[in-house]
Protein backbone atom coordinates (compact mmCIF):
# COMPACT_ATOMS: atom_id res chain seq x y z
CA UNK A 1 0.00 0.00 0.00
CA UNK A 2 1.15 3.23 -0.92
CA UNK A 3 2.43 5.10 2.18
CA UNK A 4 1.02 8.55 0.77
CA UNK A 5 -2.79 9.28 0.14
CA UNK A 6 -3.56 12.09 -2.33
CA UNK A 7 -5.80 14.65 -1.00
CA UNK A 8 -5.87 17.68 -2.68
CA UNK A 9 -4.81 19.71 -6.06
CA UNK A 10 -3.42 23.43 -6.34
CA UNK A 11 -5.60 25.16 -8.73
CA UNK A 12 -4.52 28.66 -8.15
CA UNK A 13 -3.45 31.53 -6.39
CA UNK A 14 -5.57 32.90 -4.17
CA UNK A 15 -5.36 36.72 -4.01
CA UNK A 16 -1.97 37.96 -3.47
CA UNK A 17 -0.48 37.04 -0.37
CA UNK A 18 0.90 33.55 -1.39
CA UNK A 19 -2.48 31.45 -0.66
CA UNK A 20 -3.80 28.86 -2.85
CA UNK A 21 -7.41 27.35 -3.77
CA UNK A 22 -7.31 23.63 -3.35
CA UNK A 23 -10.14 21.08 -4.82
CA UNK A 24 -9.69 18.79 -1.99
CA UNK A 25 -9.98 14.87 -2.77
CA UNK A 26 -10.53 13.90 1.10
CA UNK A 27 -13.96 13.14 2.12
CA UNK A 28 -14.17 15.35 4.78
CA UNK A 29 -12.83 18.56 3.38
CA UNK A 30 -12.52 20.42 6.89
CA UNK A 31 -9.66 17.90 7.45
CA UNK A 32 -7.58 20.69 5.73
CA UNK A 33 -7.82 22.78 9.04
CA UNK A 34 -5.92 20.05 10.70
CA UNK A 35 -3.10 18.80 8.69
CA UNK A 36 -0.21 21.21 9.07
CA UNK A 37 2.20 19.70 7.01
CA UNK A 38 1.15 18.13 3.37
CA UNK A 39 3.83 16.27 0.69
CA UNK A 40 4.37 17.49 -2.96
CA UNK A 41 5.53 14.37 -5.49
CA UNK A 42 8.13 15.69 -7.12
CA UNK A 43 9.21 14.06 -10.79
CA UNK A 44 12.02 11.68 -9.46
CA UNK A 45 8.71 10.14 -7.52
CA UNK A 46 10.04 11.62 -3.85
CA UNK A 47 7.84 13.30 -1.44
CA UNK A 48 8.70 16.72 -0.29
CA UNK A 49 6.96 18.43 3.32
CA UNK A 50 5.72 21.62 3.04
CA UNK A 51 4.00 23.33 5.64
CA UNK A 52 0.24 23.78 5.36
CA UNK A 53 -1.66 26.95 7.04
CA UNK A 54 -5.72 26.56 6.14
CA UNK A 55 -7.43 29.62 6.51
CA UNK A 56 -11.09 28.80 5.80
CA UNK A 57 -12.81 26.05 3.77
CA UNK A 58 -15.75 27.11 1.85
CA UNK A 59 -18.07 26.05 -1.11
CA UNK A 60 -15.82 22.70 -1.69
CA UNK A 61 -12.59 24.07 -1.62
CA UNK A 62 -9.69 24.71 0.85
CA UNK A 63 -7.66 28.00 1.23
CA UNK A 64 -4.27 27.34 2.03
CA UNK A 65 -0.80 29.11 2.27
CA UNK A 66 2.11 26.52 1.55
CA UNK A 67 5.57 26.72 2.69
CA UNK A 68 7.24 30.07 2.67
CA UNK A 69 4.44 31.59 -0.25
CA UNK A 70 4.21 35.09 0.32
CA UNK A 71 3.30 36.24 -2.58
CA UNK A 72 0.88 35.38 -5.53
CA UNK A 73 4.39 34.39 -8.09
CA UNK A 74 5.01 32.01 -5.03
CA UNK A 75 1.50 30.87 -4.89
CA UNK A 76 1.64 30.33 -8.94
CA UNK A 77 4.61 28.28 -8.61
CA UNK A 78 2.20 25.77 -6.86
CA UNK A 79 -0.14 25.53 -9.67
CA UNK A 80 -1.58 22.17 -10.98
CA UNK A 81 0.71 20.30 -8.04
CA UNK A 82 -1.07 17.26 -6.30
CA UNK A 83 -0.99 17.55 -2.10
CA UNK A 84 -0.58 14.49 -0.50
CA UNK A 85 -0.68 13.38 3.17
CA UNK A 86 1.51 10.38 4.95
CA UNK A 87 -1.38 7.61 5.86
CA UNK A 88 -0.49 7.86 9.05
CA UNK A 89 -2.36 11.52 9.26
CA UNK A 90 -5.19 9.95 7.85
CA UNK A 91 -8.56 9.44 9.92
CA UNK A 92 -9.35 6.35 10.92
CA UNK A 93 -11.41 4.18 8.29
CA UNK A 94 -15.09 2.89 9.04
CA UNK A 95 -15.92 -0.48 8.65
CA UNK A 96 -16.21 -1.18 5.12
CA UNK A 97 -14.20 1.53 4.37
CA UNK A 98 -11.15 2.15 1.77
CA UNK A 99 -8.92 4.44 1.12
CA UNK A 100 -9.24 5.15 -3.13
CA UNK A 101 -5.69 4.98 -3.59
CA UNK A 102 -5.73 1.27 -2.35
CA UNK A 103 -8.22 0.23 -4.90
CA UNK A 104 -6.46 1.33 -7.66
CA UNK A 105 -4.68 -2.06 -9.35
CA UNK A 106 -7.23 -4.04 -7.62
CA UNK A 107 -8.49 -7.16 -10.46
CA UNK A 108 -12.15 -7.55 -10.52
CA UNK A 109 -12.99 -11.14 -10.29
CA UNK A 110 -16.62 -12.76 -11.23
CA UNK A 111 -18.51 -16.04 -9.76
CA UNK A 112 -16.99 -18.25 -11.68
CA UNK A 113 -13.07 -17.01 -11.09
CA UNK A 114 -12.66 -15.27 -14.05
CA UNK A 115 -10.83 -12.08 -14.20
CA UNK A 116 -13.18 -8.98 -15.80
CA UNK A 117 -10.32 -6.50 -15.52
CA UNK A 118 -8.31 -3.90 -13.24
CA UNK A 119 -9.27 -0.73 -11.63
CA UNK A 120 -7.62 2.02 -13.00
CA UNK A 121 -9.72 5.10 -11.62
CA UNK A 122 -12.61 5.70 -9.31
CA UNK A 123 -15.19 8.60 -10.32
CA UNK A 124 -16.76 11.08 -7.31
CA UNK A 125 -19.31 12.84 -9.61
CA UNK A 126 -22.38 12.38 -8.33
CA UNK A 127 -24.06 10.17 -5.28
CA UNK A 128 -22.73 6.70 -6.02
CA UNK A 129 -18.79 6.36 -7.37
CA UNK A 130 -18.07 4.94 -10.68
CA UNK A 131 -15.51 2.51 -11.09
CA UNK A 132 -13.81 2.47 -13.71
CA UNK A 133 -11.59 -0.91 -15.43
CA UNK A 134 -9.61 -1.70 -17.94
CA UNK A 135 -10.36 -5.03 -19.61
CA UNK A 136 -9.68 -7.07 -22.56
CA UNK A 137 -12.46 -5.23 -24.64
CA UNK A 138 -11.73 -1.71 -23.48
CA UNK A 139 -13.11 0.44 -20.50
CA UNK A 140 -16.01 -0.92 -18.53
CA UNK A 141 -17.54 1.19 -16.23
CA UNK A 142 -20.32 1.08 -13.70
CA UNK A 143 -21.54 2.25 -10.23
CA UNK A 144 -19.96 1.15 -6.99
CA UNK A 145 -23.26 -0.74 -5.86
CA UNK A 146 -22.85 -3.37 -3.69
CA UNK A 147 -25.27 -5.35 -5.31
CA UNK A 148 -22.68 -5.08 -8.28
CA UNK A 149 -19.79 -5.61 -6.23
CA UNK A 150 -20.50 -6.88 -2.89
CA UNK A 151 -16.76 -7.48 -1.62
CA UNK A 152 -13.78 -5.89 -1.59
CA UNK A 153 -10.18 -7.57 -0.25
CA UNK A 154 -7.82 -4.48 -0.58
CA UNK A 155 -5.04 -7.18 0.80
CA UNK A 156 -5.46 -9.81 -1.54
CA UNK A 157 -5.94 -7.19 -4.28
CA UNK A 158 -9.37 -8.36 -5.23
CA UNK A 159 -12.80 -6.56 -6.03
CA UNK A 160 -15.88 -9.93 -6.42
CA UNK A 161 -18.58 -8.98 -8.81
CA UNK A 162 -21.82 -10.07 -9.49
CA UNK A 163 -21.20 -10.54 -13.67
CA UNK A 164 -25.21 -10.64 -14.24
CA UNK A 165 -25.95 -7.57 -12.37
CA UNK A 166 -22.85 -5.52 -13.67
CA UNK A 167 -24.46 -6.19 -16.95
CA UNK A 168 -27.51 -4.40 -15.88
CA UNK A 169 -25.50 -1.57 -15.21
CA UNK A 170 -21.88 -0.97 -16.72
CA UNK A 171 -21.33 1.05 -19.83
CA UNK A 172 -18.17 0.17 -21.88
CA UNK A 173 -16.14 1.82 -24.26
CA UNK A 174 -15.13 -0.95 -26.89
CA UNK A 175 -11.28 -0.15 -27.90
Amino acid sequence: MEQYLMIGEVLKPQGIRGEVKIKPYAANHEDFRRWKKLYLREKDGSYTPIKAVCSRVHDGFAYVTLGECASIEDAEKLRGRELFIDRQQAGRLEEGEVFITDLIGCEAIDEQGSSLGTLTDVLQHGAVDVYVFKTKRGTLMAPALKAVFPTIDVAARRIDVVAERLEEVAVREES
